[in-house]
């Protein structure tokens, strides 16, 4: 049997999820990145003040909101504008 065949058929047969690989974190902050967002997603750590705005906060932001679309957007951004990066 040729090579090529034998190789299609092993692929074939083996189920996808068999080759993926899911990395684990390289380093400590990224492992408490890792557990942080598993805290959010969970809801084991969430305050026990329930967050709530009032219908002016929520009527202000709705409107900051409306209001970013009033601005057009720019082809292309000046190159020359913004901040300088600050070297130590």
């Amino acid at each position: 049997m040729n090579l090529y065949i034998r190789v299609g058929v092993l692929l074939a047969v083996l189920p996808f999820g068999a080759f993926a690989i899911e990395p684990g974190p390289v380093s400590r902050s990224q492992q408490d990145t890792e557990n942080w967002l598993q805290l959010q997603v969970s809801g084991q750590a969430r305050s026990p003040i329930h967050q709530v705005a009032t219908s002016q906060e929520r009527e202000r932001s709705l409107q900051r909101w409306l209001d970013s679309y009033t601005h057009p957007i720019p082809e292309y951004y000046k190159q020359d504008e913004g901040g300088k990066a600050k070297s130590d």
